[in-house]
């Protein structure tokens, strides 16, 4: 099987990109499925954050994932839409020296899943977190599982149930086999009516961050 490539996503991506999203989040609220035109806005943003994932032998891009940087009190977190998040998904929100890098999807073909290429697109965020020594990541994330089970749990029930292991989502599995800690959830977070819009609010923290005295610029893009 040939190997996947992690690389920062650029002009000639976009158009699958956007094609992605559809075929991921099929379910999701068009207003809040990002376009062609939101990934040419987040490349010119901040292009380091946004990255895809592509099959060497074909030059396909078969995954994708996008985010910006912002700071987070956890102590005092507010409440917040993914259309809110994103300005939209416009990333009018990102913030240069943000101590945070949000996550606002995590694509991947369902014609290549089980190859690993979440994970490795986990890893490259890790990364950049680590070279611009962020305090961590967070995330909104979806409970696609939780529409088979919501006649008979409620959304924190089913999230416990998958936390200690009993049921499997493929959306929060994977996250939390990827280090993420569940620090809440978000009540109509997306337009999704089979979850009823139910999605995590979730924290994956630098090991080896380092408080700095003075700030640093957190724009470089990341060197493959």
């Amino acid at each position: 099987m040939s190997a996947i490539v992690i690389t920062t996503t650029q002009s000639e991506h976009i158009r699958t990109c956007a094609t992605l999203q559809r075929i991921c989040y099929p379910t999701l609220a068009e207003v809040e499925q990002l376009t062609q035109d939101h990934f040419a806005c987040h490349i010119e943003k901040f292009p380091a954050g946004q990255l895809v994932a592509i099959d060497s032998r074909s030059g396909e891009v078969v995954g994708s994932t996008s985010g910006f940087l912002t700071s987070v009190d956890f102590e005092h977190f507010k409440h917040h839409t993914f259309i809110e998040a994103t300005d939209g998904g416009w990333l009018g929100n990102h913030s240069p020296h943000g101590e945070y890098f949000y996550g606002i999807d995590m694509c991947v073909h369902p014609d290549h899943r089980g190859r690993g290429i979440a994970r490795l697109l986990h890893d490259a965020r890790k990364t950049l977190c680590h070279t611009l020594n962020l305090t961590g990541q967070v995330i909104g994330g979806m409970i696609p599982g939780f529409a088979s089970y919501k006649h008979v749990l409620t959304a924190e029930e089913y999230v416990r149930y998958v936390a200690s292991g009993l049921l499997f989502d493929s959306t929060l599995t994977t996250q939390l086999r990827n280090g993420f800690e569940l620090r809440g959830m978000l009540k109509n977070y997306l337009n999704d009516p089979p979850t009823d819009g139910w999605s995590t609010l979730l924290e994956w923290r630098n090991p080896d961050h380092a408080e700095l005295r003075v700030p640093v610029r957190r724009t470089e893009p990341i060197r493959n």
